[in-house]
């Protein structure tokens, strides 16, 4: 073979070794690429009684500073006057549709203040919203009543809902507490004073929490209360 027909042979199987090695290389720069993260399931804040979206403040920002986009955080706003069972649980498993509807997600995760847990357990329990929610958390829920709803009972429909006795607390605690394929969670404080006594607020087959020594409405501000929210509800296999 003459000089020149050699030199062509050597660059001819050098240019196809560097092809193989190229070949071989992309594959395992892909394998080393991180997955995406998945995208974060919707929030439905529902706030308590004599309340609005507003309070909702200070955990949605803590929320979206965790990853959470704006269009993943939804409030529902509510006449808190209202009854839980022939009104409110209705419209919210309207506001839930919507939600649902927008985003594309097939479930949300609900987390509650105060009255807010007992309109979410009546949604999840009997307004056939177990199917279209993931996680429910409830944050100083007076879940089987409180004697403080007393003061305002004689006006407000809420309230009487709200009382030990009443027909809603006793039918939520009737047959099995956390119904259907939901995770249930429940943070309580020693030093609530709008919910008496503070057994009210765990509930049969949730993961129930101490918030330690805070005011009904701090539950809603404090770091530690907004941290075991967001580990619950991102958690693998709740």
């Amino acid at each position: 073979m003459d000089p020149s027909a050699r030199r062509a042979a050597r660059l001819l199987l050098g240019w196809l070794c560097a092809l193989a090695l190229t070949a071989a290389a992309v594959p395992a720069a892909a394998a080393r690429t991180p997955a995406p993260a998945p995208a974060p399931r919707p929030v439905v804040f529902v706030h308590g009684y004599n309340a609005d979206p507003g309070v909702w403040g200070a955990l949605r920002e803590d929320f979206k500073t965790a990853g959470y986009g704006e269009d993943d955080l939804y409030s529902f706003g509510y006449d808190t006057s209202r009854s839980v069972n022939e009104d409110l649980a209705g419209r919210l498993a309207a506001y839930v549709a919507q939600v649902r509807a927008r985003t594309g997600a097939d479930r949300v995760d609900l987390v509650a203040h105060s009255f807010g847990s007992l309109v979410t357990r009546w949604y999840v329990k009997f307004g056939g919203g177990a199917p279209a929610v993931a996680h429910w958390v409830s944050l100083g829920g007076p879940n089987h009543g409180t004697t403080t709803a007393w003061a305002c009972a004689l006006w407000s429909q809420a309230c009487r809902d709200m009382t030990p006795g009443s027909y809603v607390t006793d039918r939520l605690a009737q047959g099995d507490e956390t119904p259907g394929p939901v995770a249930y969670a429940t943070w309580a404080s020693s030093c609530d004073e709008v919910i008496n006594p503070d057994a009210s607020v765990p509930l049969a087959g949730a993961a129930n929490h101490a918030a330690g020594c805070l005011a009904h409405n701090d539950l809603l501000g404090d770091d530690t209360v907004s941290q075991g929210v967001r580990d619950f509800l991102t958690a693998p296999g709740t």
